[in-house]
């Protein structure tokens, strides 16, 4: 039964969020990092992500019963009451927030907060609704770099937002490849993705402009001064990598095979960015 519970945290998520929630510390650290700072920031995002999934699940549980991929999870089989799952969610919540409280500052539990009411509430209403919902989603899943940055700095400044518009764009183009070769499923679920509503040709054009503006935006942070010409040389030639796997597939593969080249190659981009995030502000 624990791993049922661990499972409707969405283990992968806060996985992939906690590296970016590390880039984003170490890269405001610079060359004084705090462990003990950065180990409560990672376990009080990492709870407050894990409570915004088990929520997410229970939101779902009639749209995950429709595909295949997700029909097995414990709240649509009936594993796990939703009872139990609220309160598993609330008791993960509870504590993250508490020891971001306790151990960070106002404004990351600001963020946090911000981010879980956007991914609970906000993006479960608009996904159901509109094509606008994978951008309403792009939000939260970019704050949580956000939050690793201001845990140090306790401030909103340009390199914060600029963090944040990279991770946006990623997501698009990261979420848009997985609405490509998963797009038969979003359709038995009737979620009104962008290649279920506008056809594959527009969703890939998107991803393709999504990379371009990762790419600019990966630039910035340098222009800025945040990081040094190691970490650009790197982000731009894996972006124009990324870029270039786009457009060579384009008309040699099918739409699925296509979109899931991108999504894979996607993984490694994030991977980059951050490790990137957490050296780049100390290299030349």
């Amino acid at each position: 039964m624990f791993q049922k519970y661990y499972r409707l945290t969405k283990p992968g998520i806060i996985r992939g969020n906690l590296w970016n929630t590390t880039g984003g510390f170490l890269l405001a650290s610079v060359h004084h990092i705090d462990a003990w700072l950065m180990t409560a920031t990672l376990c009080g995002t990492a709870l407050v992500i894990a409570c915004g999934c088990v929520f997410n699940n229970y939101i779902d549980r009639g749209i995950d019963a429709k595909m295949s991929r997700t029909s097995k999870r414990a709240l649509v089989t009936g594993e796990i009451s939703n009872r139990n799952a609220i309160f598993f969610g609330l008791t993960l919540g509870m504590i993250g927030f508490g020891v971001l409280l306790a151990y960070t500052n106002l404004l990351t539990v600001a963020i946090g907060s911000l981010a879980l009411f956007l991914y609970v509430i906000i993006y479960g209403f608009f996904k159901r609704r509109t094509t606008f919902g994978t951008l309403v989603g792009s939000v939260p899943g970019a704050l949580p770099p956000v939050a690793g940055y201001v845990a140090v700095r306790s401030q909103l400044d340009i390199a914060a937002v600029l963090i944040f518009l990279i991770l946006v764009c990623w997501q698009m183009a990261h979420f848009y490849s997985i609405a490509l070769f998963r797009q038969d499923e979003y359709k038995s679920a009737g979620l009104p993705v962008m290649p279920v509503v506008h056809g594959s040709t527009r969703t890939k054009l998107s991803i393709l402009l999504y990379i371009v503006a990762f790419m600019i935006a990966c630039a910035l942070l340098t222009v800025h001064g945040t990081t040094g010409y190691v970490y650009i040389i790197v982000m731009t030639v894996i972006s124009i990598v990324w870029l270039l796997i786009g457009v060579f597939g384009y008309h040699r593969l099918d739409s699925v095979k296509w979109g899931r080249s991108m999504f894979v190659f996607s993984l490694t981009v994030i991977l980059t960015l951050a490790i990137m995030m957490s050296i780049g502000g100390r290299l030349v």
